[in-house]
């Protein structure tokens, strides 16, 4: 069954219900006849001839000689609600509703506070550039949004999107640059990007006007450019225009109405209501409603402050964003390629018979910290000369003629950015069927038209798309304090920064520090902790030796200088006993009569069994793809213990939640913060555990996989025995108020033993020798259970089965009949001890890319790289000993 909806421009409201009976499904329109009496006093974008006046217009601002309008901004507005008016929507909005539409969802609504493109989409600087990311899932959304650009639109349209190809080039001008854009390069040929490195002599014949005395290399790709973001904005209007999606301006919107009630239970008659509440319309600023069974979030800047009126979490803050645009100059041919030069942090570009000189400084400013004006539209912000003045003066030295020329406009415009630099898309955790897409960090154009594919696949499957790899950009991955007005305040201006840094392997944000510690933070701090940001907790990464600061001394690609502290970790797990803090970790008690039962069904293990038992599982949606990897301990006959990754916290949580209503008798707590998470690892990790307990630990009255509460000292501690590192090991669950006591109990003894406290790099290093999976690093939405090697964990034969059932078993049916899977995960260990992964680099197989590491570290026992690889194959692959031998191996590695 489709479920048909309705957009709301920054809100996208689907205005239908859908009825269903045994044979059919219906579709009937609903609109209360006061919103549609507003509706028909807004403007209505209807009209061809409008569209395109509207597409060749001028605002005024500067055009160049192709009268390409100047942008800057990323995102597209929604509509906005509050006592004065909505927001205005642009390249996003547009993008979402015309992929709505050309999925043949009806009746779809955007609505536009003010006009389209008023809000930063209009200053967008519109470069469009398939090269510089490493994630394969920004890099797929670059390219199908560049062919969106160039050929889908124009055609379909019959407008022209301003799309210039013009071609871009990268600037290395320092050995770190050069190697890391390689590794880019690599990457991104893989993904079908061609990508040519060329020389200095090169980089100046396609811009003369370049200084390349100090660039090393240029990352050249012809058929990159640029577009018009207003022009580009019109044609996806009057695409979605075609596809039946009505755009209305000038209408504000003020919040929305929600509810849970889902109906009357046939056995008892009382109320049937989700856990979560869903949307069920959009309130306008007059308080008059329209019905929506889906309401989109494409607000941009204003996207956070939309969301709160709403009930949910968007983290995003405007910054401030600046280009300066030269006067003329006779030399200055528009057919110049895009340069950027991430050293200057500048990018240049002609325009106007000019150039521009955008920037992206190492530290930006926020903007309108507290809100963004309801009546900003079309607007700018006031130049900080002082504050710019340098990133200017080292801008304009990459191309000096500028120095000696007038400046037509130095442009300052708000772009929207977020706590990671990553976008916010997805359906929201805390109002079922409310999707946001904002948040694009200042490339809203150039992904644009990813951005609107994907959701509009996500609204219509009712969840995530399994052609892109939404772990790192899902809403869901965000905490409520990450709204925060200081936080927002503190953290943009870093974000920002990153944008042309080089980004290192063991590279760490800086700002927003030191605000979620473990019980256990001040004695992991006495051991010399390096601490490294994990969903916002400190945790460590490795610890230094005493007497010394646990500091990086310099970041590069090799071998840093706690290279050798982090083996001494590794090989004391593998050898003897390490201890490992792993309290971020995220912990949900699920008690009640139903809860064995409700999460066996969501879990592809048997998790119901014997009382005491630990269950490694997977969570799986309906077509089999991978949802969660977690562990679920029965602590007895009706609680149970569910253990997730920190970056999942939100996403499992809200996983259980949307399979709950109020007739199961099922409760879900939140015990993250409750319980402090040690690790014992190692061969001699019982001999240790059992000299601070009085509970027999030997291996017939405690065998792998069991759960037991614990005595530790004077404390009691729920332990697991289980394993991510291949050892003999536990996991011990301590209460915050006897976590320092345990601790100190079993680090006491932990001296007899020459325990080692261990950090997050060991733990890498240690997993992945044994190839242990980790969900949302190297496996992912996009991967079928049994393309990850997990298949094991499936119990087909239990009562209720699992949801996604049917389709592991058509998986497992398909790959017996064909001989194969065409994806496949694969672990890689470099021959050579040298060299190291740190993930995105290229496997090939006799000559022909196979694959990309998605997860890489150092194995110091098998002694070199290790790394998780998903092998990808139009042709079946049967991963055994004869594919594995009959090939020639090779890893690219950006070098």
């Amino acid at each position: 069954q489709q479920q048909q909806t309705s957009i709301t421009r920054l809100l996208l409201l689907f205005r239908n219900k859908t009825t269903t009976t045994a044979a059919t499904t219906t579709t009937t329109t609903t609109a209360t006849s006061k919103a549609t009496s507003i509706l028909k006093t807004s403007h209505n974008l209807t009209t061809d001839n409008e569209l395109r006046e509207r597409n060749t217009e001028k605002s005024g601002t500067v055009f160049d000689s192709n009268t390409d309008r100047l942008g800057g901004g990323n995102e597209l507005q929604s509509t906005r609600s509050s006592s004065k008016s909505s927001r205005p929507h642009g390249i996003i909005g547009t993008s979402v509703a015309y992929h709505l539409g050309k999925l043949g969802i009806k009746n779809v609504i955007l609505l536009e506070r003010d006009k389209l493109t008023s809000g930063t989409t209009w200053h967008a600087a519109g470069l469009i550039n398939t090269f510089g990311s490493l994630s394969v899932t920004s890099t797929s959304m670059r390219m199908y949004t560049k062919k969106l650009y160039s050929t889908i639109l124009p055609e379909e349209t019959s407008m022209d999107t301003g799309f210039y190809p013009v071609g871009f080039i990268e600037l290395a001008c320092d050995e770190h640059r050069l190697e890391y854009y390689r590794r880019v390069a690599s990457l991104n040929r893989y993904c079908g990007v061609e990508v040519d490195e060329i020389s200095p002599r090169e980089v100046k014949d396609k811009f003369p006007l370049v200084e390349t005395s100090d660039v090393l290399k240029g990352f050249y790709v012809k058929d990159d450019g640029r577009v018009n973001p207003y022009e580009v904005t019109m044609a996806l209007a009057k695409g979605a225009k075609l596809f039946g999606v009505q755009i209305y301006e000038d209408v504000s919107v003020k919040g929305v109405s929600k509810s849970n009630y889902l109906g009357l239970c046939s056995m008892n008659g009382k109320a049937i209501k989700d856990a979560i509440p869903r949307v069920t319309g959009v309130v306008l600023d007059n308080g008059d409603e329209i019905e929506a069974n889906i309401v989109v979030n494409c607000t941009g800047m204003w996207a956070r402050q939309f969301g709160e009126r709403c009930g949910v979490h968007i983290p995003n803050q405007a910054a401030e964003h600046y280009y300066l645009i030269t006067d003329a100059m006779e030399e200055v041919d528009p057919s110049w390629p895009v340069v950027e030069d991430s050293s200057r942090c500048v990018y240049i570009r002609p325009e106007g018979g000019g150039l521009m000189l955008g920037l992206f400084e190492r530290i930006g400013a926020p903007w309108c910290i507290e809100e963004i004006p309801e009546t900003f539209s079309f607007g700018e912000i006031e130049p900080d000369w002082d504050r710019m003045g340098p990133y200017l003066q080292e801008a304009m030295e990459r191309v000096p003629m500028t120095l000696h020329v007038g400046a037509k406009k130095f442009f300052c415009g708000p772009e929207s950015f977020t706590p990671d630099g990553s976008p916010i898309v997805g359906e929201t955790p805390e109002l079922k069927n409310y999707y946001v897409a904002a948040g694009l960090n200042s490339i809203g154009i150039l992904t644009g038209g990813g951005i609107g594919k994907l959701l509009a696949s996500w609204i219509r499957a009712k969840r995530s798309p399994s052609d892109f790899d939404v772990t790192g950009i899902n809403v869901d991955r965000f905490q409520s304090y990450q709204c925060n007005p200081n936080y927002r305040a503190d953290r943009v201006g870093e974000i920002l920064g990153e944008t042309y840094k080089v980004h290192y392997p063991d590279h760490y944000l800086s700002s927003c520090r030191d605000i979620k510690k473990s019980p256990l933070h001040a004695e992991m701090a006495s051991h010399n902790a390096f601490f490294r940001d994990v969903s916002g907790w400190e945790s460590p990464a490795w610890f230094a030796p005493p007497h010394s600061k646990p500091q990086i001394d310099s970041h590069n690609f090799g071998r840093q200088s706690f290279f050798s502290h982090w083996e001494s970790e590794h090989k004391a797990c593998r050898e003897n006993v390490a201890l490992f803090d792993m309290s971020f970790m995220s912990k949900f008690i699920v008690c009640g009569d139903d809860a064995g039962r409700f999460l066996n069904h969501l879990s592809t293990a048997n998790v119901d069994g014997k009382k005491g038992r630990i269950t490694y599982t997977q969570w799986l949606n309906r077509d089999g793809y991978v949802e969660a990897d977690l562990t679920v301990s029965k602590i007895d006959d009706d609680q149970y213990l569910v253990v997730a990754t920190d970056t999942m916290h939100n996403h499992v949580l809200t996983h259980m939640k949307r399979h709950l209503t109020n007739q199961m008798h099922v409760f879900v707590h939140d015990v993250t913060n409750a319980y402090a998470q040690i690790n014992l690892q190692g061969p001699n990790s019982r001999k240790l555990l059992q000299s601070v307990t009085s509970f027999n630990l030997d291996n017939e009255n405690f065998p792998f996989r069991s759960v037991t509460e614990l005595d530790i000292g004077y404390g009691k501690s729920i332990c697991t025995r289980i394993t991510y590192v291949g050892e003999l090991g536990y996991e011990i669950f301590i209460p915050v108020e006897f976590a320092n006591h345990v601790y100190n109990t079993i680090a006491s003894a932990g001296k007899g033993f020459n325990l080692k406290h261990a950090g997050l790099k060991a733990l890498g290093s240690l997993r992945l020798e044994k190839g242990y999976r980790d969900y949302g690093h190297d496996i992912d939405n996009t991967d079928k259970l049994v393309e990850v090697g997990l298949g094991f964990t499936c119990d087909f034969k239990k009562d209720d089965g699992f949801i996604g059932m049917e389709n592991v078993l058509k998986q497992k049916n398909c790959a017996k009949r064909d001989g194969g899977l065409r994806k496949s995960m694969a672990q890689v260990l470099l021959s050579d001890p040298k060299p190291l992964l740190h993930s995105g680099e290229v496997l090939w197989r006799n000559g022909q890319r196979i694959g990309e590491v998605r997860s890489a570290s150092y194995g110091h026992t098998l002694g070199g790289a290790v790394g998780l690889c998903m092998l990808e194959s139009t042709e079946p692959i049967l991963l055994d000993k004869g594919f594995i031998e009959e090939g020639e191996w090779v890893i690219e590695h950006g070098t």
